[in-house]
Parts: C-alpha cells; sequence; structure tokens
C-alpha cells in the first residue's frame, strides 16, 4: 500500500490569502468532481475563494463533458474557484494554462533536449513534447456561475463579477494508454521528484495571481508566452466542423487563427476542436472513418 499523501494545505493559504482575503484550501478523499462540487456550492450562494483538491474523483469532467478518471496518487486533481469580474473573459482557459505551464517547467528546454517541453494546445490542453514524442499531459475546464455574495456581505463593487471555477487535472504518472489516440504522459518524464502535493504547491498560489491580474488586464499579456508554447502554431491543423487548414497562432482575444482555402479565420466557438492533421489522420485511420 502506498504512503498517504500529504498536501502543502497550509503553505498555500499562506502563500494566498495575503493577496485573497477568506481564501480557504480544502483536500477531500473522494469527489464525484472537483468543478461540479465547487458549482454546486456557487449555485447554493456559497461564493468564498476556495481551492478544492481531490486524491480521487468518481465522476471528474474534461472539455466537451469528456470523463477524466485516476487512481489516487497517479494525478493532481483540483478546482479553484473565486469571484471574478474581467473587462472581457477570452482567453482565461488560455491564461490558465500559460501559468500552469510556467509553474511546472519555468523554462523550456532547448530543441532536441532528454527533457520533454510542456506545452499548450489550443484552448485548454497541456502537452508534452520532444523526443519522446507528443503525448497530452492534461487538461483544463473553465465554469462560471452568478455571484451570490455570502450571507451578510456587501453585494460585489462591479455588476460584472461572476463565481469563477478553474478545474485542472494533470497526470503525475501516465495511465493506460490503451485505446487513446494520443498517448498520455506525465509530470514525472519532466521532473521525477514532481509528485501530485508538490506540483499542487508549485501550481496554486502563481495562478490565483495570474487570475487576479486577468481580472484587470485580460488575455493580451498572455499572448506572448502563449505563444513560446503554442503547439500549433504553423501546424495542418483539423476543425472538428470540417474545415481545415495552417495553425497561425493565437490573438490577443485567444481566438486561434487558421489560415484557410478561404483565407485566414478566428476560431472562438468552445463547440470547435482542434487537432495536428497528423493526429487526426491517425485517429481516422484506426476507426475506419473521415474525421469530422
Amino acid at each position: 500500500m502506498s504512503a498517504p499523501l500529504r498536501w502543502p494545505a497550509e503553505a498555500i493559504w499562506e502563500a494566498v490569502v495575503p493577496q485573497l482575503p477568506g481564501f480557504t484550501v480544502e483536500v477531500l478523499p473522494t469527489v464525484d468532481s472537483t468543478n461540479t462540487e465547487l458549482m454546486r456550492r456557487a449555485r447554493a450562494g456559497q461564493s468564498d475563494p476556495v481551492l478544492l483538491v481531490a486524491e480521487q474523483q468518481t465522476a471528474g469532467r474534461g472539455r466537451l463533458g469528456r470523463a477524466w478518471r485516476s487512481q489516487p496518487g497517479d494525478s493532481l486533481m483540483f478546482s479553484l474557484g473565486l469571484p471574478l469580474a474581467p473587462a472581457d473573459w477570452s482567453g482565461l482557459s488560455l491564461a490558465v494554462g500559460v501559468s500552469v505551464a510556467e509553474s511546472l517547467q519555468p523554462v523550456l528546454p532547448p530543441p532536441g533536449s532528454a527533457t520533454p517541453r510542456v506545452g499548450l494546445k489550443w484552448p485548454n490542453d497541456l502537452w508534452l513534447g520532444g523526443a519522446g514524442g507528443e503525448r497530452k499531459l492534461g487538461g483544463i475546464l473553465v465554469e462560471t456561475a452568478s455571484f451570490v455574495a455570502p450571507q451578510g456581505a456587501a453585494a460585489p463593487a462591479s455588476a460584472g463579477t461572476r463565481y469563477v471555477v478553474v478545474g485542472v487535472g494533470l497526470n503525475i504518472r501516465p495511465p493506460d494508454a490503451a485505446g487513446m489516440g494520443l498517448p498520455p504522459g506525465g509530470l514525472q518524464e519532466v521532473d521525477v521528484l514532481l509528485d501530485a502535493p508538490t506540483a499542487l504547491l508549485r501550481v496554486a498560489a502563481p495562478l490565483v495571481a495570474m487570475l487576479q491580474s486577468f481580472a484587470g488586464y485580460g488575455f493580451a499579456p498572455m499572448q506572448p508566452r502563449f505563444a513560446l508554447r503554442d503547439v500549433l502554431q504553423g501546424r495542418s491543423v483539423v476543425l472538428s466542423d470540417g474545415h481545415s487548414g495552417t495553425a497561425q497562432g493565437v490573438g490577443e482575444d485567444g481566438a486561434l487563427w487558421v489560415l484557410t482555402d478561404s483565407g485566414m479565420q478566428p476560431v472562438t466557438s468552445s463547440e470547435v476542436s482542434v487537432r495536428p492533421a497528423s493526429l487526426a489522420a491517425t485517429l481516422s485511420a484506426r476507426a475506419g472513418g473521415l474525421p469530422c
């Protein structure tokens, strides 16, 4: 039996609470989904800032409702909930990705290095790239609910305030790749000392700081930093709506620019997924049909 995980809840609280009064850290042995739990609380009027960590999720969710499952210790799964009132919500999941990637790997290794590079795939995935090929490292799920001020508290100063829940799931050790189109990767390929508690300690406080900065300045200041880790830049891509083209980076509003036969097009819809053409062809061959 593996040793129980020792979570750095107090250290995270001490680092965050001066910038985010009322902040708390909770660790649950199991929950259906940390995002689902915080959204339930928000709809019931619990809108205090909280970092909720689960050692195991029974119904974890990814983008477009995809499942996320793992065994205790094999993944880091957490959600950060707090009131936020940015002037523009565009690009928030990309900004979260930049913050998480930079916390896990502050300096990118040179091309060809034995250490994988932590990259970002629009709109909400973290990838590993390098000599071992491309592998998915984790994903981000951002949801919002109407803000309900805690009982006895004054209403928020901004009428645009919403309660945002930022969910992050990261593989510590790669799960079984059976049935997966893209082989999964794990954080221990980047740093063998990165277990779930250590990774959380690296990520949590910078993520809070980034969200507060995003509220004031939006995604634009993060755009050059995203570009440094953009795994789609310059690659042929296939969109789930049937279009294809070449990815040309992201704009200051977080839109993905794709050069198609019809010209340059911004891709912003949350219902459109993007895959590198090489991966889409592989998945199509395995499925025996054309990509859609």
